[in-house]
């Protein structure tokens, strides 16, 4: 049979039409307990460990991440969450230092007993000073948030195996249109789906997908299971129907993204861009690794805090909120409010500042997307 390509398989892996019906989209399964021909002989039981419209996800999920197993949660953060309990307790962590804020919160405020060391990979890490009998697993998010940093994915997982340990990838940022890090040798792969999966800010959820069902599969279930943080069987649905469209959502990200960069580096007021496709630190490994360079990017403006609330005030394209990956165009300030939960000196140390803005660019025309960054700039 022929391999099917990437935008196919959005459109026709997890199911075919209905064998009931003949219905060409998959019915939604509400129902929250099924029939059983006899005591424990049946195919479906309660709907918190199984259903059929979160199986058709997780199916879809499994194929466009190249991988073996999916595993569909109710959000990213509880996706996050699973992969901490799935290797156990009193544990270390090596994570890259740039990370969504949420994700810190987690290793540092509330898993208290996991200990976790944030690594700079661009400098020469010294693996061997960091890796400790407790080292459970590496913790690599590329591209990162918010900094736009980019991990050497094959360069990291060569190394990490060599002391045996697996190589988690939060892909959120690049989608797995433009980045697959199992077909790079990553071992587990964590997305929010909310993002772009989703594509439309109007789902929350996240998915854990694995290459190596026997050392994993059965453990993330039972805790998939037992744990119950599941997307309801509507929320299934509509991610399904996104994803459909995901290749031509991306396409116009990542068109979109190089041109909004292109326009934001040469601008005067712009004093720093973190975008893969113009920062010459990261193109060379994220044209390597991803077929596309996103619509996310971070600047630095050249102002304070009042000028950037002016600017801020001013977009009428962009709407300040958090979340990205969506259709519409939008803008947030990550001290404030994505890393607001991180020390402010660590904020500080890495380069999250209150001149820094993230920015997540739509799929509208981008020239009225320019034009719209271009007047709000001229008001500070």
């Amino acid at each position: 049979m022929v391999k099917k390509k990437f935008s196919t398989k959005v459109i026709h892996s997890g199911h075919g039409s209905d064998k009931e019906t003949g219905a060409v989209m998959p019915p939604i399964h509400l129902s929250s307990t099924f029939k059983q021909n006899k005591p424990g002989d049946f195919q479906y039981e309660y709907a918190r460990t199984k259903n059929p419209s979160r199986d058709i996800l997780e199916k879809l999920l499994a194929s466009i991440e190249s991988g073996k197993q999916a595993f569909a949660f109710s959000s990213g953060m509880a996706a996050i969450n699973t992969v901490c309990d799935l290797f156990g307790e009193n544990y270390h962590v090596i994570c890259s230092d740039d990370v969504y804020g949420g994700t810190r919160r987690l290793f540092d405020k509330v898993k208290t007993n996991i200990d976790v060391t944030y690594v700079d990979f661009d400098t020469n890490v010294n693996w061997d000073d960091i890796v400790n009998d407790r080292t459970k697993f590496v913790w690599a998010e590329t591209p990162s948030n918010p900094l736009m940093k980019i991990i050497d994915i094959k360069n990291t997982v060569e190394i990490a195996h060599g002391f045996k340990l697996p190589v988690i990838c939060d892909n959120t940022f690049a989608s797995p249109y433009n980045q697959r890090p199992l077909e790079l040798g990553a071992d587990l792969v964590v997305s929010s789906s909310t993002k772009y999966l989703g594509g439309h800010s109007d789902i929350v959820g996240g998915s854990i997908v694995i290459k190596d069902q026997d050392l994993y599969g059965e453990k993330i279930a039972y805790l998939q299971n037992a744990v119950g943080a599941i997307p309801s069987p509507f929320d299934c649905y509509l991610l399904t129907r996104s994803i459909k469209t995901l290749s031509v959502r991306m396409q116009k990200h990542n068109e979109n993204g190089e041109k909004v960069a292109s326009f934001l580096e040469s601008h005067p007021k712009i004093t720093k861009i973190h975008y893969p496709g113009t920062d010459q630190k990261y193109k060379s490994i994220a044209s390597k690794q991803m077929s596309g360079f996103g619509g996310m990017m971070s600047v630095v403006l050249d102002t304070n805090l009042e000028g950037v609330n002016t600017f801020l005030s001013n977009l009428k394209i962009f709407t300040l909120a958090e979340s990205l990956g969506g259709v519409e165009s939008l803008i947030e300030h990550p001290a404030i409010m994505t890393h607001a939960s991180i020390d402010k000196k660590i904020r500080d140390s890495l380069g999250i500042s209150d001149s820094l803005l993230r920015l997540s660019v739509g799929i509208e025309d981008v020239e009225d997307i320019i034009e719209d960054l271009k007047q709000a700039l001229e008001t500070i």
